[in-house]
């Protein structure tokens, strides 16, 4: 008898869960500390903002936000979204602009339109893990690049696109990067390394993916222009740079309201890729966030957010100090959600999560996010969604386990 499991495509049978995911499933035990997934604040959203925005939205527009819409997005949501990218220093049309449920629903157009099964793509060595597994279903060759400090290690990127054009590498086609507070990293690329990124995608002919999800959580030092705010200084550049901008981080995940902005050739085939996806995101969603963009209620509530994580930051590189020091070294980024550091052994980060789950507290073990060469000593802690109290009690919690497993 034939086993219908059987008819399951390759990919999907061999990809597994995501590690996040099941991490998140532990938080039914409300004695666990979750240092795992970015995941905002809960109580940072700002819910009567939104409750209105989105009355006045079924209120104004009820056949909008309950019929089909147009695949590119409501009219009245792209013009707020540019209008969004111009106060972030990015100025852009609502012509410009594909209307995505997440960031990564946008990669995952990219990925579809641009590469076939055999292609190559560039991406960080760590990065995010989702278009990690979006470019392995669609059976795309994956190369890594280096990250030190200051984000992606260009020279090495130059290194590797001469190789392809010699011919001993994959010729890669496109190249995803988070320049702006990594997950999960959390680095954040110079000025002077975006222009040499755009040369090299110019002169190699490498479309660039900037994933943008955290580059307004910025609670210290200057802000760096987006790689899209830098194309008209790179003679070409604006034929190769693709934006990923998200509201998740900044608004709510469960709006599922993100955006594509980059050529129109490009764009296109994302439209009609996406098309095949979902038709058109809701447009309940859509309005309800264009009036809250338009009210002005997300400039207000933003600083809200920013002076939170700035609190929640301060609290993990002080409880790391103290209850870590010596065993662990991290990054300690500007801003963001993320920490990103490597024990100093013998213990790796896999073993050390059994016992910091013992200890009723989570982290996220950095090898999954390697594509090759992982770290097994790296790990990612998520300072977003706990308070300043219990990330410093699940830093001391973590400073147990590790006493356990070194015990053990």
């Amino acid at each position: 008898m034939i086993d219908p499991e059987s008819y399951v495509a390759p990919a999907y049978r061999s990809i597994g869960e995501s590690l996040v995911r099941e991490l998140a499933r532990l938080m039914v035990d409300p004695a666990m500390i979750a240092l795992a997934g970015g995941y905002p604040g809960p109580e940072l959203f700002d819910r009567e903002g939104l409750r209105e925005a989105s009355d006045q939205a079924l209120r104004e527009a009820p056949t909008a936000c309950l019929q089909y819409g147009p695949t590119d997005g409501m009219l009245p949501l792209r013009e707020a979204i540019a209008g969004w990218m111009h106060d972030c220093g990015t100025p852009c049309s609502a012509d410009d602009l594909l209307v995505t449920a997440g960031s990564q629903q946008g990669f995952d157009l990219l990925v579809r339109t641009l590469l076939r099964p055999g292609d190559a793509a560039l991406v960080e060595r760590p990065t995010y893990t989702g278009p990690l597994r979006v470019l392995k279903v669609a059976g795309v060759q994956t190369l890594t690049v280096g990250v030190d400090a200051q984000g992606l290690d260009v020279d090495e990127l130059e290194s590797i696109l001469i190789e392809a054009r010699r011919g001993k590498l994959p010729r890669p086609k496109l190249l995803y990067v988070v320049p702006t507070f990594a997950n999960p990293s959390g680095a954040t690329m110079p000025l002077a390394r975006r222009l040499k990124l755009l040369q090299l995608a110019v002169e190699h002919g490498v479309v660039v993916a900037e994933d943008d999800p955290y580059g307004q959580l910025r609670f210290e030092g200057e802000p760096v222009p987006h790689l899209a705010a830098l194309v008209d200084q790179v003679p070409g550049a604006r034929n190769w740079v693709m934006h990923l901008g998200s509201f998740s981080k900044v608004i709510a995940p469960g709006m599922r309201t993100a955006w594509i902005m980059g050529p129109a050739p490009l764009r296109r085939a994302c439209t009609l890729a996406k098309q095949l996806d979902d038709i058109s995101n809701p447009g309940f969603t859509q309005m309800t966030v264009q009036r809250y963009v338009a009210a002005g209620r997300l400039n207000a509530h933003l600083p809200v957010i920013v002076e939170a994580y700035r609190q929640r930051a301060a609290a993990m590189r002080d409880a790391i100090a103290e209850h870590l020091a010596g065993r662990f070294d991290c990054n300690v980024p500007q801003g963001g959600m993320f920490m990103w550091g490597q024990l100093r052994g013998p213990i790796d980060a896999r073993a050390l999560l059994k016992h910091a789950i013992e200890e009723k507290v989570t982290f996220v073990p950095g090898d999954i996010y390697f594509a090759d060469q992982p770290d097994p000593l790296a790990l990612r802690l998520s300072f977003a969604t706990p308070s300043p109290q219990q990330i410093r009690e699940g830093i001391a919690r973590i400073g147990r386990a590790l006493d356990r497993a070194q015990r053990g």
